[in-house]
């Protein structure tokens, strides 16, 4: 239960982080050509690192629901490694598409960890 807890905080804050370079590099061209889209993109991202972030340390702590809240929160981070890739694979760059394909298998062995 230990690795799927350190896995669910260390992409939790990956994910903010990620968010957080591009947008100061200014590399989300996005708020211009599709300023909604992206918002509602990034706030169902940003509310998948939070829930993430939340598993892994009520994981660690050992805090009642923290199995469900976990569970949640990694299906929350399933829909946005299947979906996210797209993006990157549109484009060409294949080292994020293989990035969210061990994002997926790296959960897969979280969730069987806590189940």
């Amino acid at each position: 239960m230990k690795f799927a807890a350190v896995f669910s905080i260390i992409v939790g804050m990956g994910m903010n982080g990620q968010w957080l370079m591009s947008y100061l590099t200014r590399q989300i061209p996005e708020l211009k050509s599709e300023p909604i889209r992206i918002a509602f993109h990034i706030a169902a991202e940003m509310a998948t690192a939070l829930m993430l972030l939340i598993g892994g340390i009520t994981l660690l702590s050992g805090m009642l629901f923290a199995r469900e809240i976990y569970l949640v929160a990694t299906g929350m981070l399933f829909y946005t490694a299947i979906v996210s890739p797209g993006y990157f694979a549109q484009k060409g760059v294949w080292t994020w598409v293989g990035i969210f394909a061990v994002l997926i298998i790296m959960a897969i062995a979280g969730v069987t960890a806590v189940v």
